[in-house]
């Protein structure tokens, strides 16, 4: 039988590169950890993994086999904290998952009066995950996902929380700072600064861009919001932020704000968890308190 010992040895030696670093990573010794593997091969007829030279290559049904280990995993260790709350009394834990930079100010904002209704919830915010968002959902990485890119799916519901629009962001002495709104022309020779993602899930590039078939002359990338902000407060580049946060963080800084196009690149930014845990308390209690405090 396949059992979380077989699964877990395999997703560790995959992360972690070596037996030797899995087995310490499980507290066990690395022959017993090959033993158990070597067993499981013997009675499946397979081969996990090769060596070649220092390392190890998965072989296709090792391959295989890891992608199951992904995806059971964590829905068993989500159990696991699960069952933990029912023992010691909690009410439960809330790992929030956020695929939205700007928003983390807001669910600052969000948390702060959460943890005091809600004491006896474990509270986690994560900004990585091994897929993307949905995925992370789907497979019980997370149970809540910000995100302003909803996906339909019957197992997942999305609640919008509240709409924003996603604008130029200029130096109040820059050329383009007298303008109401610009087109993607107007981007030619200039540095865009934006967050660190794929392009795929940038607006600024799939929705403005590239459907006019332009590209800034510099692209570079900021960890944080605030440092985007001083880039383009230096008159280092110009930036694509939610229209929200010209009235919060860059209030009192040299910045104009201009729409993208005639009509504007608008937004809303939505609460995901699986269908069905919508009701759980503590779920149901974020819910409704993002909806009162809107953005």
């Amino acid at each position: 039988m396949i059992d979380r010992q077989h699964l877990a040895i395999l997703r560790e030696v995959s992360r972690r590169g070596s037996v030797t670093a899995a087995a310490e990573k499980l507290n066990v010794t690395q022959s017993a950890l090959s033993h158990t593997i070597a067993k499981f091969e013997e009675r499946h007829g397979i081969k996990i993994w090769m060596k070649t030279g220092r390392g190890l290559r998965l072989t296709q049904a090792g391959e295989y086999l890891l992608t199951v280990a992904e995806r059971v995993l964590p829905q068993m260790e989500h159990a696991q904290r699960v069952l933990t709350d029912f023992a010691l009394g909690r009410r439960g834990a809330l790992r929030v998952g956020m695929e939205c930079h700007p928003c983390q100010r807001w669910l600052s904002r969000i948390a702060t009066p959460y943890l005091t209704q809600w004491p006896d919830v474990d509270f986690d915010v994560r900004t990585a995950f091994r897929f993307d968002g949905v995925e992370a959902l789907l497979g019980y990485e997370i149970d809540l996902l910000i995100t302003p890119d909803p996906m339909e799916t019957p197992e997942l519901l999305f609640t919008p929380v509240f709409d924003y629009e996603l604008v130029l962001m200029v130096h109040e002495a820059h050329p383009l700072a007298g303008r109401k709104r610009v087109q993607p022309q107007d981007l030619l020779d200039e540095e865009l600064i934006t967050v660190p993602v794929t392009l795929e899930r940038l607006d600024i590039y799939t929705r403005f861009l590239v459907p006019a078939n332009c590209r800034p002359r510099q692209h570079r990338t900021a960890e944080t919001i605030d440092l985007m902000l001083q880039l383009v407060c230096a008159g280092r580049g110009v930036t694509v932020l939610p229209d929200w946060l010209l009235h919060e963080d860059a209030s009192g800084l040299p910045i104009c704000a201009l729409r993208l196009g005639d009509s504007g690149i608008h937004k809303s930014i939505n609460l995901g968890v699986r269908r069905g845990e919508e009701t759980t308390s503590y779920i149901d209690g974020f819910l409704k308190l993002a909806r009162e405090m809107g953005r």
